[in-house]
């Protein structure tokens, strides 16, 4: 695909992900809907300087006409930001090996690529196709990859060539041609195990395909609700090094993408600690900005975090001990997920106050997946997050009982900023809400310094104990208001 050989490769993905506490000036409600998505998307890289947008087609409506709506509604911005070339919309699409019932959602989307392509030719006068970039998330296999980047390829623009019947006029021929003639498929890796042996399903993949760059996606989010925080951080570090050796193997350069967000468990990734974060993931391309990012902090303080995130220089990986960090990784996270097996009743409940931020159906997220504790549902990650902070016992603690004297000092090697990610987060800890953990447990955290010395928001602790207070009498009535409280005083929801 040659006109991608030379393309700008983005360097600040603006993303969906509803953490944010306030809304932002262009939606009515509290809720952004359809259509403040399509403004969104416009305000995003008009004014916030962003030069990339995921467009989220799972779990909602999808709008197939974004790229017609914002070059008819924006026409002035995008004659000069050229979509595809200055700013990109990046499609994440449904998994049709893990999301069966939103499978065929997958096929829409694809057939709808040719058809953007053909709104901004008419609108541009050029061959530029605005979309040829899919996110295909919960990546578990290089056959996953391959099924999408064929469908499209021998599918969706292959029956173009094919007559209606013998003798008769091609596809083609008949509505014009498809474009452009193939997609680039970029793997989401959203669980520990597939993270690790990312190199190997990327090199499969790759085989047969003559790529001189490929990107890839690894979440911070979901790891750290399946594992732990400690576990999700150790794994996208290993991943990023064996990633840069497949690089070096292979000839093929390898753009990562990291999936933050602005709570410590799922990143810590604010417009106040944009050094601090790339510093600790120095070979990522490319990060996220999710919506905590963008609506909570003052507009001038984002652009700021944006033109940092865009101007650095991506290096090379930190060094890591791979197998310490692996050994480490698992045995933390068994050790958190023995402690959600038995929050998850008080998580589930209080989740249920938490308010939406975007019109999303409900869905399971991937804890399910976990063998060893096969049957525990639990919220989207922000939910999930958005509960434990509301109670008073920031997720970011948990599993962290098992650490030995050895593991720290390993972990101030490995994960520089991790006294600072804890920090952010103890600042929020209830220490009356520690008597949820077994005692064993909190026995264990007393003695991390970090978490017995911390200084503690007092007006957070005083909603936390008042959230507790109703939920221990079963009044209901303002939970929801205390939740978006607390939050509004950490400038994130979850």
């Amino acid at each position: 695909m040659e006109a991608l050989k030379d393309r700008k490769i983005p360097r600040c993905m603006s993303t969906q992900h509803p953490d944010n506490v306030l809304s932002p000036f262009f939606v009515r409600d509290t809720v952004i809907g359809g259509e403040d998505e399509i403004q969104e998307a416009y305000y995003v890289f008009s004014h916030l300087g962003c030069d990339e947008q995921m467009w989220d087609c799972e779990g909602k409506e999808v709008d197939n006409f974004v790229v017609k709506k914002l070059l008819s509604k924006y026409e002035d911005f995008f004659r000069e930001h050229v979509i595809g070339k200055d700013v990109f919309l990046t499609l994440r699409v449904p998994n049709p090996t893990v999301e069966r019932p939103e499978a065929k959602v997958l096929l829409e989307t694809l057939e709808a690529i040719p058809r953007s392509f053909d709104a901004a030719k008419l609108f541009y006068g050029e061959d530029i196709p605005p979309i040829f970039e899919v996110i295909l998330p919960m990546t578990t296999s290089p056959l996953c990859l391959d099924r999408v980047y064929r469908y499209y390829r021998d599918f969706v623009v292959g029956k173009q060539r094919l007559p209606f019947k013998e003798g008769d006029i091609t596809i083609a021929e008949w509505i014009g041609e498809f474009k452009p003639e193939e997609i680039r498929v970029i793997p989401l890796f959203e669980d520990v195990p597939h993270m690790l042996s990312a190199p190997q399903i990327l090199r499969s993949f790759l085989a047969d395909k003559d790529f001189e760059t490929q990107r890839v996606f690894l979440a911070r989010s979901d790891p750290a609700m399946n594992r732990g925080m400690i576990p999700a951080v150790l794994a996208n570090k290993v991943a990023l090094c064996r990633i840069a050796r497949l690089g070096e193997e292979t000839g093929v350069r390898f753009l990562p993408i990291v999936g933050v967000g602005s709570a410590p468990f799922r990143g810590n990734l604010k417009p106040t600690t944009v050094e601090r974060v790339t510093r600790e993931y120095p070979s990522a391309y490319t990060f996220t900005i999710q919506s905590a990012f963008k609506y909570d902090y003052p507009p001038e303080q984002v652009r700021k975090g944006v033109e940092f995130l865009k101007a650095r220089i991506p290096g090379e990986p930190h060094p890591i001990d791979e197998e310490r960090a692996v050994e480490l990784a698992h045995r933390a996270s068994r050790g958190y997920q023995e402690q959600i097996v038995e929050l998850a009743p008080l998580i589930n409940r209080v989740a249920r106050f938490v308010p939406p931020r975007r019109k999303r159906k409900l869905h399971v997220g991937l804890f399910g997946y976990a063998r060893s504790v096969e049957g525990i549902s639990l919220p989207r990650a922000i939910s999930f997050t958005a509960a434990l902070y509301s109670l008073g016992l920031p997720p970011e603690i948990l599993g962290l009982h098992v650490l030995t004297e050895e593991d720290i000092r390993f972990l101030h090697e490995a994960y520089p900023g991790w006294r600072d990610d804890l920090a952010d987060a103890v600042r929020y800890l209830d220490p009356l809400a520690l008597d949820f953990l077994k005692p064993e447990d909190r026995s264990a955290l007393s003695r991390l310094d970090l978490i017995s010395d911390a200084p503690r928001d007092q007006e957070h602790l005083e909603i936390s104990r008042k959230i507790r207070d109703k939920l221990e009498s079963g009044e209901e009535e303002g939970l929801t208001e205390l939740v978006i409280r607390a939050a509004y005083l950490r400038r994130f929801l979850g």
